[in-house]
């Protein structure tokens, strides 16, 4: 297999990540319409609530599959065919006891459904819904382990393009199962027959693309990298159980102590924020595989220079998105989905800023990851998970929704947003980590000032909805980014991110040409 540079491996993957994602968010969106229109409310806030409690019992994925990424780097650098083997055996194995957990723990928290629901909706077989989702859980782990083995080789988007692509007739089948039928039983098995067909389609391409992988291997590895991999499955289950408390207990907790119609509502804000950061995160991760081998053949001023140019792309990225979201989601939800399911603008703000905030931890944590710093910042993880159910359980009783996201945003900022980089320039550039939250502070205070001109600028607009959300929109892709270009265009970082531009709109506008 001919090899390509870091650089064109990184601009294909982030060039296939936007196209793809792009196209299968448009259709999840469409999907998500027709389901909005052809079902109640109950089932809206039933499809939020049950995807969230499958998240939280899914919590050792991250854990191994990062863990072991980070492992394969170093024999993919070395073309060690043998050691790739072996971990790759690992790591089937891991996923194989994560779908065994996720079946056993599901099915045991079938009892205790009703608890999770405050006003629990009227919505026929209930338990074979739920059962469903369990199912489509489950299957996921299937064969999937062997896409890891495509991303470390920096082919991220090959598996992009497989998921997506999968995702997409997902969504035409479920959009005609509605359209004729409005049953959601239907629906959802539609979603687990094409899950399981995904994966089966994505095992054979890594067969194909790594014949060794069907080769019997019988070997060990030695016991200290054993313990190694162990050492940092432990330490990124702990951040996975962060994640997971941070990001997928909102919708419990408003199921809980709000209702469960609300809980829907917020689901519709949760796919649209959602499927921005996914295509942004999908851009960025496209850079992952290249960073960590990055990290293992170059010197550190180099890592470091990477960095701040990766820290500032996920900076004006999800700054603008943000800037976006804020102005355009409400217009956007009452368009799509009616008046009824609308937030108030605080809350629709404490998202916003939730979303920019985690968006510039990207950079961060693609590199924590993609490097193995893993062990570092476990305890880091817990303590965000326990501030964030704390902070968010006092707050909900006197605040609503509004108290829910603001004690996940109190929970990251006491946590994450300092720790993770301190990990980062102490372990492995080197530098004082005061650098960091210097150019930090002054991208947040810069961001804050575009915030607040575009927000004044679009409090002009008003009138029918759909003509609000245009012209929001215009002032929204032009204000901003002419701000920022001005404050940066003379910056190193600037001048990164333009050539990066261009080298992914000449690979689009080349329509694939070599």
């Amino acid at each position: 297999m001919k090899q390509k540079s870091r650089t064109e491996y990184s601009v294909m993957n982030t060039t296939v990540a936007f196209a793809a994602q792009a196209t299968a968010i448009l259709m999840g969106f469409f999907t998500r319409v027709v389901f909005t229109r052809m079902l109640s409310e109950g089932y809206v806030g039933i499809n939020g609530l049950f995807t969230d409690i499958l998240n939280i019992l899914s919590l050792s994925e991250l854990g191994v599959g990062t863990a072991i990424t980070y492992a394969l780097y170093g024999p993919i650098a070395r073309n060690d065919i043998k050691k790739q083997q072996i971990l790759m055996r690992m790591f089937r194995t891991f996923y194989r006891i994560t779908a065994g957990v996720v079946l056993i723990a599901g099915l045991c928290l079938i009892p205790f459904l009703d608890i999770l629901m405050k006003d629990r909706p009227d919505v026929d077989h209930l338990i074979i819904i739920y059962l469903l989702y369990l199912l489509n859980s489950f299957v996921s782990y299937l064969l999937i382990y062997k896409k890891i083995l495509v991303d470390a080789h920096q082919m991220n988007y090959i598996t992009v393009m497989y998921h997506n692509g999968f995702l997409v007739l997902q969504d035409i089948c479920q959009i005609i199962v509605l359209l004729l039928t409005r049953n959601f039983i239907l629906f959802l098995i539609v979603a687990v027959v094409c899950t399981m067909s995904g994966n089966i389609c994505m095992s054979r391409k890594a067969d194909r693309l790594f014949p060794y992988l069907k080769e019997t291997c019988k070997e060990q590895l030695p016991q200290e990298e054993s313990r190694n991999i162990l050492k940092n499955v432990k330490a990124m289950l702990m951040h996975k159980i962060s994640n997971v408390v941070v990001n997928n207990t909102d919708n419990l907790l408003i199921s809980s102590f709000v209702g469960v119609v609300t809980a829907g509502i917020y689901s519709n804000y949760y796919l649209i924020i959602g499927s921005v950061r996914q295509v942004l995160d999908q851009a960025m991760l496209g850079v992952a595989a290249s960073v960590g081998n990055l990290g293992v053949t170059e010197e550190k001023e180099k890592v470091r220079q990477i960095f701040d140019r990766l820290f500032f792309i996920g900076y004006w990225l999800f700054g603008f998105a943000g800037i976006c979201l804020l102005e355009l989601l409400n217009p956007f939800v009452e368009l799509a989905f009616g008046e009824r399911y609308l937030f108030r603008k605080e809350i629709v703000l404490i998202l916003c800023i939730n979303f920019c905030i985690n968006g510039m931890r990207r950079a961060v944590l693609i590199f924590k990851e993609s490097m193995g710093l893993f062990w570092y910042d476990r305890y880091k993880a817990v303590a965000e998970a326990v501030l964030n159910l704390v902070i968010s359980g006092l707050l909900v009783t006197k605040f609503g929704v509004a108290g829910i996201f603001a004690g996940t945003f109190c929970s990251t900022v006491l946590t994450s947003v300092w720790v993770e980089p301190y990990v980062i320039y102490k372990y492995r550039l080197e530098k004082p980590v005061t650098e960091f939250f210097t150019k930090y502070a002054g991208y947040l205070g810069v961001m804050a000032v575009v915030w607040g001109i575009t927000e004044y600028c679009c409090r002009f607009i008003s009138g029918q909805v759909f003509l609000v959300l245009i012209c929001r929109l215009g002032i929204c892709l032009i204000v901003p980014n002419i701000l920022l270009w001005l404050i940066y265009r003379r910056t190193v970082e600037w001048k990164e991110l333009w050539n990066l531009l261009k080298r992914i709109s000449g690979r689009v506008f080349a329509g694939g040409k070599r």
